[in-house]
């Protein structure tokens, strides 16, 4: 089965609800541009509220090593996910430093398959081109651009109620969403509920 993050939590509000709606990953934003950011002691508490089969996953856009490895140290996140420029050589570092699984970002663009097949890490996310912009986008992209691969994707951008059975077709390994589920920047528990009754229903037609 499918499985499903849901990412840029930011209250305990949120947690609740993800709890209830039984995903497989919360994603913690610490990237300080991003609108969705939290602190450490936000985290820790929502890590704490957060059903124990839900794996917590630390968002970060190009962040010194020793600050991720101190958040992963306090058992905060369970995986760590990096939206920068984040090198090989920075994720070889992080899995010595931390010992946790490494999700890296990539754009929906020409360079993706070159960027998929080569990088260090343990999984990939695609999400669509919005030029310099960091991840976030909140908008879709044409699907047919991902090449084969034995790699296993987090699919990204712009996903929700209405456009999620276009997505399923794709079939990967997880769906990374965030601002389909939100009314007026904040997570709606109705929204994230119906969007994974969807994806479960679809998947295990």
């Amino acid at each position: 089965m499918a499985k499903i993050k849901i990412c840029g939590l930011k209250s305990l509000d949120d947690i609740c609800y993800v709890n209830e709606a039984g995903i497989d990953f919360a994603g913690f934003i610490f990237a300080s541009k991003s609108k969705r950011c939290i602190d450490k002691k936000l985290a820790q508490c929502m890590k704490q509220a957060l059903n124990k089969d839900i794996k917590s996953v630390g968002v970060f856009v190009n962040e010194e090593i020793n600050i991720i490895k101190d958040i992963a140290e306090q058992k905060i996140i369970d995986l760590i996910q990096l939206h920068g420029n984040e090198t090989n050589e920075y994720i070889k570092e992080l899995h010595i430093e931390t010992n946790l699984p490494v999700i890296k970002a990539f754009k929906a663009d020409e360079k993706l398959n070159k960027n998929m097949e080569n990088t260090f890490a343990d999984y990939v996310l695609i999400d669509s081109n919005d030029g310099n912009k960091f991840g976030g986008t909140g908008k879709t992209f044409d699907y047919k651009i991902i090449p084969k691969t034995n790699k296993l994707i987090f699919l990204a951008g712009g996903l929700n109620a209405n456009n999620i059975k276009n997505a399923i077709k794709i079939n990967p390994y997880c769906f990374d969403i965030n601002s389909g589920v939100e009314i007026n920047g904040k997570k709606n528990k109705n929204k994230i509920l119906e969007i994974v009754k969807i994806i479960r229903n679809y998947v295990t037609l």
